[in-house]
């Protein structure tokens, strides 16, 4: 588990691939990977678009984001919006938290 300043703890991605249950999934489609991967933020169009699969989930609740055709969570997110939000908004809609292949990622274990 990771925490950023005084905020809640979050678990890390090799925490989740480990216990991929432990939080609720969202999924974004192909064209989303690169950009997940680069830090930026999940975008409302991301989680839409057909390939995308986006599941109930109230604002401010702590998600793994998949990827279309990948078995393991790109990132660690935090929604933003509610689901039914995000399916008439644009904008941000999943804040990105942690990610392959950051800092956090790169840290080694003892």
């Amino acid at each position: 588990f990771f925490r950023q300043r005084e905020g809640p703890f979050y678990p890390t991605l090799r925490l989740l691939h480990k216990y991929p249950f432990i939080l609720p999934h969202q999924q974004v489609d192909k064209g989303a990977i690169k950009f997940v991967l680069s830090g930026a933020n999940i975008m409302c169009p991301g989680l839409t678009s057909p390939g995308a699969k986006l599941y109930p989930a109230a604002s401010d609740t702590v998600v793994a984001i998949m990827a279309e055709g990948k078995q393991h969570a790109l990132c660690v997110g935090v929604m933003k919006m509610s689901a039914d939000a995000i399916e008439k908004n644009k904008g941000i809609g999943i804040e990105n938290i942690h990610y392959l292949n950051d800092g956090l990622w790169h840290m080694k274990t003892y």
